[in-house]
């Protein structure tokens, strides 16, 4: 119920700041205005800006309050399909894969919230349920889910402007024995789900970053026989 009503919080002040009601640089009402404003706690209104700050709208400082950040620009990143254009490409895009989302992972154990678990779990229990024709999504899903847990928004815009590709695109390059129509192949990409997973749910970074880097660097070898 708490996290309910943070997002309904989160969704009334990002409006205002989206609009220009309360522009850069302006102090948020207080704890007890924004109790009174959106009837509700003051547990669910520290949640709600945690959240905010979580995603680069507002900064809070000890003793002065929260104040408005300028509304970031669209992320400028961009990836398109057509970019990656050899083997040695696709190689490259999973290098830097295992860097970033190591680190995402990592982050992600260190700052865990219920809510976020609560999508990982969901993204676990998806890509278990999902069929061959829906798994690419399901295995971004997953992914991007690691990454929103980090609480730090720029892990989380680089994965959306990366997409499903990262995931599609080295597939494309994969024999049958890794098809995602291979139960046993399916089967060992979800084991690897659940120990990164495992690892960021119990509040383990170190682990959690080990888990992503073996997941991802097991595609590599896929891609690199021999």
């Amino acid at each position: 119920m708490t996290t309910t009503l943070a997002a309904r919080v989160v969704d009334g002040i990002r409006r205002q700041i989206l609009s220009g009601e309360l522009g850069p640089g302006a102090k948020l009402p207080s704890e007890a205005a924004l109790v009174a404003e959106f009837e509700v706690s003051r547990t669910v209104v520290r949640e709600a800006v945690s959240r905010l700050q979580a995603e680069g709208l507002v900064e809070t400082f000890q003793g002065r309050g929260s104040f408005v950040l300028a509304v970031p620009e669209p992320s400028s990143f961009r990836l398109e399909e057509s970019a990656i254009r050899s083997h040695r490409d696709v190689l490259a895009m999973i290098d830097f894969r295992i860097g970033v989302e190591g680190e995402a992972a990592a982050l992600a154990a260190g700052a865990r919230t219920e809510d976020a678990a609560a999508r990982i779990r969901q993204a676990v229990e998806t890509f278990g349920r999902a069929r061959p024709a829906e798994m690419v999504e399901a295995d971004f899903a997953f992914h991007r889910a690691v990454a929103e847990a980090s609480r730090n928004r720029f892990y989380l815009e680089l994965l959306d402007a990366l997409g499903p590709m990262m995931i599609m695109l080295p597939r494309t390059r994969l024999g049958e024995e890794y098809s995602l129509s291979d139960a046993r192949h399916v089967e060992r990409v979800r084991q690897e789900h659940d120990a990164v997973a495992a690892a960021v749910l119990a509040g383990e970074p170190e682990t959690a970053r080990a888990a992503m880097r073996v997941h991802l660097a097991a595609t590599r070898r896929r891609l690199v026989p021999g």
